[in-house]
Parts: structure tokens; C-alpha cells; sequence
């Protein structure tokens, strides 16, 4: 089990289980999602009281080059609360640096997750829900036609967003844990196949609302590399401190072309601001850091880390052997062989735009999606409420 994995699970309520049959989920006229009819819902919470909707229920979907991740929740106060959740390793990008095309094994395996996501979408009828597809179906020659497949032998609708759009969403989904005195932050998402970079500048003023946190972006990036992508290029098993450098030095290449680069270097210079990463990459070296014999969500998301406890963490990371990798709780198989691919992009920003400490996320673009729905919704309400004289 991954640390994905664990996170999903610790997420999730006891007693999950996922329910197979039925119709395909499709919206209908009114944006909703659910194979049942109004009727037959009334008719079971007149059986089942303690399945009477108590508020709308929600759904985000993330399929990456590297996971596939579903988010249920309803909201609460000022955020939600988590009904369900699953993650599934599925390295849907595997190959697709040197082919250009997704797999047929790897299109396989995402179909089977998928399926099962499928199975608590019905379980669960959300009122709204938005699922994504990112970097591997975005760059696959083949991309648009696996939107096809996924679509008849699953009934799910996924859209297959920008790099933009993608950035936004993981600025939303990480917002709350920014600094509140801080000035500038640079958030970052090291994925699969890609990994995006947006720089929040509040010199001018701070968003109040976290749903409208991405309106501070003052830069952003995209870049052509993540896990998946720089292990197939330079190797993640058997990695030397110079193939580790040369990892790093690629990554740098491309981090010159961000937009503002130098004045971000000179506003961490001058005002306070903190990196926040959120990756699989930066979340293995929290539960590294803290020691844990087991990965532990709660200890992790939110966790600010040290220059130079980050420096400590990677020195013993990368003197680790793979089978010590495979071996150890916060790691596992799935990710013995990206997590250093995921470190040299994180030491290639952190070179970049060195900052005095990180906080640690474990959360992105399925709680960027969440937010962004509800926040619409409570936008929406609040504008249809009569005005008060």
C-alpha cells in the first residue's frame, strides 16, 4: 500500500465497500448524476431513514499519468467532509514518454479502477461532481480516443483539462494551508507527467474566500516532467548522486523559461514566503522525516518542514538502496522507483527559489475541484436570496 493509498483509506469511512450492476452514470438535465429516479430515492429513505439526504453530496475525480483518485464528500462549515475516497496506482503514462501513445495494458488497468469508481459514484448519487483527466491523456496521441473508451465501457464523462486549469485547481485545493502572514508563496504539484508551478503574490490583497485563492496567481508553469516521465528517461531504481544531479540539472532547464523568474527569486529575498508542495514526492519525505512506521495522513498534511530538515531527509533518501525503498512503509513497490525521480524536481525549485521552510500537503486537485463546486453553489444561493431592506 502507498502512501496514496493510506491517505485515501484514512479518508474514507469505515466500512466502504463498492457496489457493482446498474446502469451507466450519466448527468441529467438538471447537472445531477445518479443511474435512480426521484421516486425510488424517496421510497429508500422512507425505508432507510438514516439514508435521508442530509445535504448535497459532491464528487471529484483526478486521473493523472500515475494515479487515479476519487474524492466523495458533502460540505461542512467551511469546507466538507469526507463520505469516501479511493486511489489506485495505475501508471496510465507508462511508456508514454518514448511512444507517445497510452498502453493497451495501461489503458487496462485504468479501466478496472475506474469501474470501481464508477460503483461508488452510484452508492453515493452526488448532486455534482467533475472528474478530470490530466497530463498522460492530454499528451497521448491516443488521449482523446481513451476519453472515448472510458465513456462506453464505464459511463463516466471525464474532461480533459488544461495546464491552466490544472494549476488553478491545486492552488484551490492546497489554499488553506498557506501561510496567513505570509506575503507570496510558491505552490507546487510534482505528478506523473507533469508537474505545475504557480506563484500567489498578496501584496496587493488576500481572496477571502479559498475557492477564489487562484485569483492571485501572479505566474505560472507547467512543466514537461514528472515522476513517471524522468524515471523512464534516466532510471529510478539504481540511482547515483550523479545520475541524481543530472535529474536536477534537467528539471533546472526547464524551470528558466518560468515567467517572473527573477522577480520571485527577488520577493523571497526581500518578504516572507514559503514553498507548499503537494505530491506523492513531498509527502514520502514528511512521513520520512516524522519517522513513521506507518503513513499517517493527519501527521503529514500541514506538516512545515525546514530547509535543512528537507536537506537531511533527501541525503538519507537517496543513500537508501531500492530494495530499502521497497521495503520501507512510507515508500513501498508502486514507489521505490519515482520517489527519487520526484525529488531531483523538487531540489531543482528548491535550487531555484530557495525559501527557509515548506509545508507539506496531502491534498490537490480532487479538494480544488470539491471547493471550487460548493463555492459555486454558495455563490449561486447567496445571489437568490431575496435582498434584505
Amino acid at each position: 500500500m502507498t502512501d496514496e493509498d493510506r491517505s485515501a483509506a484514512a479518508s474514507a469511512p469505515q466500512g466502504a465497500v463498492d457496489v457493482g450492476g446498474g446502469a451507466p452514470i450519466r448527468r441529467d438535465a438538471g447537472g445531477s448524476f445518479g443511474p435512480r429516479g426521484d421516486a425510488e430515492r424517496r421510497k429508500d429513505g422512507a425505508q432507510n431513514p438514516s439514508r435521508r439526504p442530509r445535504g448535497p453530496v459532491y464528487a471529484a475525480l483526478d486521473l493523472g499519468t500515475n494515479n487515479c483518485r476519487l474524492l466523495i464528500a458533502r460540505p461542512h462549515e467551511a469546507s466538507f467532509r469526507v463520505l469516501d475516497g479511493f486511489t489506485r496506482i495505475v501508471r496510465l503514462g507508462e511508456g508514454l514518454s518514448v511512444t507517445g501513445r497510452l498502453s493497451d495494458a495501461a489503458m487496462d488497468r485504468t479501466i478496472e479502477a475506474l469501474k470501481q469508481c464508477r460503483n461508488k459514484l452510484r452508492e453515493h448519487e452526488p448532486a455534482r461532481m467533475r472528474l478530470i483527466a490530466t497530463e498522460a491523456c492530454r499528451s497521448a496521441a491516443n488521449g482523446e480516443a481513451f476519453i472515448a473508451r472510458i465513456r462506453t465501457e464505464t459511463g463516466l464523462e471525464l474532461e480533459i483539462v488544461d495546464r491552466q486549469t490544472e494549476a488553478a485547481l491545486a492552488v484551490t485545493g492546497c489554499a488553506d494551508l498557506i501561510d496567513a502572514h505570509s506575503e507570496g508563496a510558491l505552490m507546487f504539484d510534482i505528478g506523473g507527467g507533469s508537474s505545475e508551478l504557480a506563484w500567489l503574490d498578496f501584496r496587493g490583497g488576500r481572496p477571502r474566500r479559498q475557492g477564489r485563492m487562484a485569483a492571485s496567481i501572479r505566474s505560472w508553469q507547467s512543466l514537461p516532467v514528472g515522476v513517471v516521465s524522468i524515471a523512464e528517461k534516466f532510471g529510478g531504481v539504481d540511482v547515483t548522486p550523479e545520475t541524481f544531479e543530472a535529474m536536477v540539472a534537467y528539471v533546472a532547464g526547464h524551470l528558466r523559461e518560468f515567467k517572473g523568474r527573477g522577480r520571485l527569486r527577488q520577493m523571497i529575498a526581500e518578504h516572507p514566503v514559503h514553498l507548499i508542495g503537494t505530491s506523492g514526492t513531498v509527502t514520502t519525505l514528511a512521513g520520512l522525516h516524522l519517522g513513521l512506521e506507518r503513513y499517517e495522513r493527519q501527521k503529514v498534511d500541514g506538516l512545515w518542514m525546514s530547509k535543512t530538515e528537507v536537506d537531511a531527509t533527501m541525503t538519507a533518501l537517496l543513500a537508501m538502496s531500492f530494495d530499502r525503498r521497497v521495503a520501507h512503509p512510507c515508500i513501498g513497490r508502486d514507489r521505490a522507483d519515482l520517489v527519487l525521480p520526484g525529488c531531483a524536481i523538487f531540489e531543482a525549485i528548491r535550487r531555484e527559489w530557495p525559501t527557509e521552510r515548506v509545508r507539506v500537503a496531502d491534498r490537490g486537485l480532487r479538494e480544488g475541484i470539491l471547493i471550487s463546486l460548493i463555492d459555486e453553489d454558495r455563490a449561486m444561493q447567496r445571489r437568490a436570496q431575496p435582498a434584505r431592506r
